[in-house]
């Protein structure tokens, strides 16, 4: 018998189903910037040594597609967790340092005490959903979202990011902003359309996950955004095990886990290494265990992400983790999203 879905319908959902209004607000927002072209500028002539991209949790996975784009631009770039970066990596905030910090609060525990400990140290570019938190008032430069009000997990708030964060790479790589906005204006019909069958997907997924304790999901290059997203979200939206990696990562010790109650979704990613993700989908199955394979030809609609720029992927790839937060609840006959012990703003370290 096919769950009940009635007890998944709640704000959780509708925001899911908002995010492609969310991304259209998002893009008709994100404007040339003099101060970030400027910092571009001197951060291509050599002014910096580096780009320290932090966040924590969803906003520092997001960060992951930025910090290849700015490697592939020759640029040196590197992530470190604000918790981290505040403690024990403090000396990287330096006029040498171009600092990347997203929080889509802006105003979370580590965000507020590393705006205090760089002060007048490094400049630092701020993402945030909130156009009137510490992080947009006092960083060097600002890009503010439009996700809206969001009730819990963070879905708007994570895709919207992604598409500031691919405009934000655009202006300090020196690209051209308005083939950039062509790119992203793909993302809104493609995203509209895959949710428009969300009660299928969920149905199917539902059923491929029953029985289920574990979950993993992987993948390689720009896809590790959504794999270590994917392994958040469905900790906090369904109290489910779950944990995001590379694919590789997944061969040097969690593949011993395979078996019947452990599932893995491997995105399949770019042409450079789909194929070595498609052998691990083929090997887990060999051996007797649960994998499935999100891509573009995937012959289910729930895992076939919908064909678009290879740049805005990270965008769509979170889409079937949604639905399996939704399942997943589903099958527990409990509202995925609805927080017992934790708040939207994380407000201690």
């Amino acid at each position: 018998m096919p769950p009940d879905l009635s007890v998944i319908a709640g704000p959780y959902l509708r925001d899911i189903l908002d995010q492609p209004a969310a991304l259209e607000r998002t893009l008709l927002k994100l404007q040339p910037s003099p101060d970030i072209e400027k910092l571009g500028r001197h951060l291509r002539a050599g002014k910096f040594r580096r780009v320290v991209l932090t966040g924590m949790g969803g906003s520092l996975h997001a960060l992951y597609p930025l910090r290849l784009e700015l490697i592939a631009h020759g640029l040196t770039a590197m992530m470190v967790e604000t918790s981290e970066l505040i403690h024990y990596e403090r000396p990287l905030l330096n006029p040498a340092s171009l600092v990347v910090a997203v929080s889509q609060s802006g105003c979370s525990a580590e965000i507020v005490n590393l705006l205090q400990k760089n002060r007048g140290r490094a400049p630092l570019i701020g993402v945030t959903n909130t156009p009137d938190s510490p992080l947009a008032r006092r960083a060097d430069a600002t890009i503010v979202t439009d996700a809206g009000s969001e009730f819990s997990v963070s879905c708007k708030t994570y895709v919207t990011t992604l598409m500031a964060l691919h405009w934000l790479a655009a202006t300090l790589c020196g690209k051209d902003l308005r083939r950039r906005r062509q790119e992203l204006s793909k993302v809104m019909p493609a995203a509209t359309a895959y949710l428009a069958n969300w009660e299928s997907h969920v149905h199917y997924l539902a059923a491929r996950f029953t029985g289920v304790d574990n979950v993993f999901l992987t993948g390689r290059g720009a896809s590790l955004a959504a794999a270590a997203t994917g392994g958040l979200i469905i900790k906090e939206s369904d109290h489910v095990h779950a944990e995001g990696m590379s694919s590789a990562a997944f061969r040097h010790g969690p593949f011993e886990m395979v078996g019947p109650r452990t599932s893995v979704l491997i995105f399949s990613g770019d042409v450079a290494t789909r194929g070595i993700n498609a052998k691990l989908a083929r090997d887990i199955r060999d051996k007797d265990g649960r994998a499935e394979l999100v891509s573009e030809q995937a012959e289910v609609g729930a895992l076939r992400l919908p064909a678009v720029p290879k740049g805005i992927r990270p965008l769509v790839e979170i889409l079937p983790v949604h639905m399996l937060t939704l399942a997943l609840g589903a099958l527990a006959g409990r509202e995925p999203g609805r927080f017992s012990f934790v708040s939207k703003v994380t407000a201690d370290e």
